[in-house]
């Protein structure tokens, strides 16, 4: 059997064909793309009419590639974003990206009006400035018309489902996303919308990943939902064999967690700030967002504008192998790293602000991301530790961080535990079985799991030099806890 993935990443976007056996998967990268966000006005958007183009074009070169008759497709894409449709059914404007400024002070104002521990009770989603309510709640604020217009919401991958079959629907996994849905009650979280304002004819029932939607407008293939949000599809791609197995889904963002079968709602997951996001089969991811290799990626943009490097991340890598180790260190998640702009000089300035050794060279640089990265990773598993009561065994990066060896290592020696890396493709592949078990090519979540490992055995990393990491666990953990309060980018 054949089937088609379209992996939307918030840098680009790709097309994965998979062929199945019944027992072994094989996959084929047939197309890859930019995703481009465009500023217009002082706001940012994402190009939903390139990506649906290059979506159109996927098909295209995969029924003309495949060997095999094409049987499905599906969407998966980042979260938290959403497209706003008239009562016709027609786009009103482009969506505006996440890391657009106008939910700057939207969590705050909505954290004055609704308890902390109100929101989280109705929601159990992490404190995001941009998570889908605060983008919202904007709205709400600045009176925007189009709120007034709009019939319906659709998250990203919903919106291009609907443009695939005219079949307007939520998917579970990606509402989750939003802190608009109440996962105990399996539906929106109304009384939340209502008091803030936000229109609730805008949120209609969800559907599971294995839905099948229709067919392709003017083709045979059919629309199967994935799990649409993309880490919800990495976790159904990672060969999880036991509750005790970690995943970190590693790209632009690093998201940290398990797999629980109900919602972990407490005042401890709400004191560290977890997420509870839907997972394939009815399951819930019990996560983290750690900032990722954003970082990376940010200040590879900006030496090449500035003429400094043209690098490409295996050699900055290798460039940070040859640096002194725990010179400096970050904490990921200030929010000043949020926004597009020069990631090495906020990296330098945040160093200066903390009394620590500034990081001079590209390659201090890069190794202060990725050993702050690692050093994050070990303090979110020991959150999980503390709120299910588990010992983690071992640790699953997934992702296109698992080709980062020099990243997987610190990880397995900052939280001394073997680190499983792969499959790269997790989310395409996470993507292509949900479409089979839609199809009913496949008996299970287990099911499939048990086939990844097989056809994608994974990269062992063992602890090495565990007293040292230690000891700098020790210095990050001082660091977090003396860092001053600073003005969101």
């Amino acid at each position: 059997m054949a089937y088609l993935a379209i992996d939307l990443g918030a840098e680009s976007g790709r097309a994965v064909l998979g062929w199945w056996d019944g027992a072994c998967l094989q996959l084929r990268e047939i197309h890859r793309f930019p995703n481009r966000p465009v500023s217009i006005g002082g706001t940012l958007y994402w190009d939903v009419f390139f990506l649906f183009a290059e979506i159109q074009q996927s098909l295209q070169k995969a029924q003309a590639e495949s060997p095999e008759p094409v049987e499905s497709v599906g969407v998966d894409t980042w979260g938290v974003d959403f497209a706003l449709l008239d009562s016709q059914g027609r786009l009103l404007s482009a969506p505006v990206h996440y890391r657009d400024r106008r939910t700057e002070g939207m969590m705050e104002r909505v954290l004055a009006q609704i308890p902390r521990e109100t929101l989280y009770e109705r929601t159990g989603i992490q404190f995001m400035p941009i998570n889908t309510l605060y983008q919202l709640y904007s709205m709400v604020v600045q009176n925007d018309p189009l709120l007034d217009y709009a019939a319906r919401l659709l998250m990203m991958p919903d919106l291009f489902h609907y443009w695939l079959t005219g079949v307007p629907v939520n998917e579970f996994t990606i509402a989750t996303t939003s802190q608009c849905y109440d996962p105990r009650a399996s539906d929106w979280a109304y009384p939340i919308l209502e008091e803030l304002g936000i229109p609730t004819r805008l949120f209609q029932p969800v559907q599971m990943p294995g839905t099948r939607l229709g067919t392709v407008q003017g083709s045979a293939i059919q629309v199967v939902l994935p799990a649409s949000h993309d880490t919800a599809s990495a976790v159904v791609g990672t060969p999880l064999q036991s509750r005790h197995a970690a995943y970190i889904s590693s790209g632009t963002w690093s998201l940290v967690g398990v797999e629980v079968d109900a919602p972990q709602i407490s005042a401890q997951s709400l004191a560290f700030n977890f997420t509870n996001e839907g997972g394939a089969g009815g399951r819930f991811r019990l996560l983290k967002n750690v900032m990722g290799l954003w970082l990376l990626q940010e200040c590879r943009r900006t030496w090449q504008a500035q003429g400094v490097g043209n690098w490409d991340y295996a050699e900055l890598t290798a460039m940070a192998q040859t640096a002194p180790a725990f010179e400096s260190l970050i904490d990921p998640d200030d929010w000043r790293f949020l926004a597009p702009g020069d990631m090495p000089q906020r990296i330098q300035a945040y160093c200066a602000e903390q009394g620590q050794r500034v990081p001079d060279t590209p390659a201090r640089i890069v190794r202060t991301i990725l050993e702050s990265l690692a050093l994050k990773y070990r303090m979110v598993l020991e959150q999980i530790e503390t709120l299910t009561g588990w010992r983690i065994e071992t640790i699953h990066i997934v992702g296109g961080g698992a080709q980062n060896a020099l990243l997987c290592q610190m990880t397995a020696d900052a939280t001394a535990r073997p680190v499983l890396a792969g499959p790269i493709e997790a989310t395409a592949i996470g993507n292509l079985m949900m479409q089979a078990l839609g199809l009913g090519h496949i008996e299970s979540l287990e099911a499939i799991r048990e086939r990844v490992a097989l056809s994608f055995p994974p990269v062992v990393y063992t602890p090495q030099e565990t007293e040292k990491w230690e000891t700098a666990y020790a210095d990050f953990q001082r660091h977090l806890g003396r860092k001053r309060p600073v003005r969101r980018m």
